[in-house]
This record gives C-alpha cells, sequence and structure tokens, in this order.
C-alpha cells in the first residue's frame, strides 16, 4: 500500500513501514525494506515530486523476491500516472 502526498520540492521522497506482524523476522522485514528502496532508487526520476510511505498490508512469508519486486514496480508505475488534478487536491 502506498500512501503520497505533494512535497513541493524538486524529487520524490520515501519513507518505509514493515510491521513485525506482518514479517516476523528481521531479515525479512530489511529485504522488503531493501527490496523497496532499490525499486525507489531506479524509479526516482520518472515520479512526480510526492512524499511517499509504503506499507505492508499483508504478510510476506511465502512471497518470493521476485514477487516483491513486482508488486513494488506495479505500484511505482502507477504513481507516474497520478495527474497533477489529483495531487492539488486537499488532503
Amino acid at each position: 500500500m502506498v500512501h503520497y502526498r505533494p512535497n513541493g520540492l524538486t524529487t520524490a521522497r520515501l519513507g518505509v513501514v514493515v510491521a513485525k506482524r506482518l514479517a516476523k523476522r528481521a531479515t525479512l522485514r530489511n529485504l522488503v525494506k531493501r527490496i523497496v528502496r532499490e525499486q525507489f532508487r531506479r524509479h526516482r526520476a520518472s515520479l512526480p515530486m510526492l512524499d511517499l510511505i509504503v506499507r505492508l498490508h499483508a504478510p510476506v512469508a511465502n512471497a518470493t523476491r521476485a514477487m516483491i519486486n513486482d508488486d513494488m514496480v506495479r505500484l511505482l508505475e502507477r504513481l507516474r500516472n497520478v495527474e497533477d488534478t489529483e495531487l492539488k487536491k486537499p488532503c
């Protein structure tokens, strides 16, 4: 799940939240955060100027690295299509 808000800066920024109840082991939580940060780094230039909070909403115990990567890429591609009118709406 991604929450976003315009930031008024020249680039997008990222925050990542991985709850213990959704990823029990620290190594899994760290893996998810690494994947999210790497995909954000790769897509940052094409993203609108937003503050993003990426938050898990389902357990990832059975998810593979490829599945997490694919989900993150899809989320970031959807954000590319956010219209300027949507960004100007009050939050």
